[in-house]
C-alpha cells in the first residue's frame, strides 16, 4: 500500500473517531440536561401528581413576601388537619385574599398548588431543560428536526404553565 493511501485511510479513521466522540459527548450532555430537568421538576410534581394518601385542602393567601406566601390551611381530604399557617412558594402566581387548592408536602408546613396550574408549574424546569437540550441536539448532534421538536415541546410547556397561572 502506498504511503499516501495509508495516510488517507488513517485520516478517515481519525475523522470518524472524532465524529463519534463529538456525537457521544453531545448526546451525553443532552441526556444529562433532560435528566436534570426531570429531577428538578419531580421534587414538586410528585406531590401534585401522586396525591393518594397526601393531605389536600385549600389555602387562603394572607400575606406574601418576595419569596413566599402564607396563610391558613383548610383540609378537604380525610385525615388532613387544619393549620393556622402554611407556606407556598412565592414564585407561583397568587394573589393575597384568594383561595387556592393545595397539597401539603409530608412532614412540613409547605404546600404546593394542585390542579392543572400546579402541575404545569411543577414541570417548568423540564420545559427549560427541553429548550436547552434542543440547542445541543440541533447544534451539537446535527439533528435539527429533533431539536425543533424538543424546543417546541419546551416552549409549549412553559407557555401553558404561564397561561394556567
Amino acid at each position: 500500500m502506498p504511503a499516501h493511501a495509508h495516510a488517507r485511510a488513517s485520516r478517515r479513521r481519525a475523522v470518524a473517531a472524532l465524529r463519534f466522540g463529538r456525537l457521544a459527548v453531545m448526546g451525553a450532555v443532552a441526556v444529562l440536561i433532560l435528566v436534570a430537568g426531570v429531577r428538578a421538576s419531580w421534587g414538586t410534581a410528585q406531590h401534585v401528581m401522586l396525591t393518594k394518601g397526601r393531605e389536600r385542602g385549600t389555602m387562603t393567601v394572607a400575606e406574601c413576601s418576595e419569596e413566599r406566601c402564607s396563610g391558613p390551611y383548610r383540609p378537604v381530604s380525610v385525615g388532613s388537619t387544619a393549620r393556622g399557617r402554611v407556606v407556598l412558594d412565592g414564585a407561583v402566581a397568587v394573589e393575597e385574599g384568594r383561595t387556592y387548592t393545595v397539597v401539603v408536602k409530608p412532614g412540613t408546613d409547605e404546600v404546593v398548588r394542585a390542579g392543572a396550574g400546579g402541575l404545569l408549574y411543577a414541570w417548568v424546569p423540564l420545559g427549560g431543560a427541553l429548550l436547552l437540550a434542543s440547542v445541543v441536539v440541533a447544534g451539537g448532534l446535527g439533528r435539527s428536526r429533533l431539536g425543533w421538536a424538543l424546543g417546541g415541546a419546551g416552549l409549549a410547556l412553559v407557555t401553558a404553565a404561564f397561561l394556567a397561572l
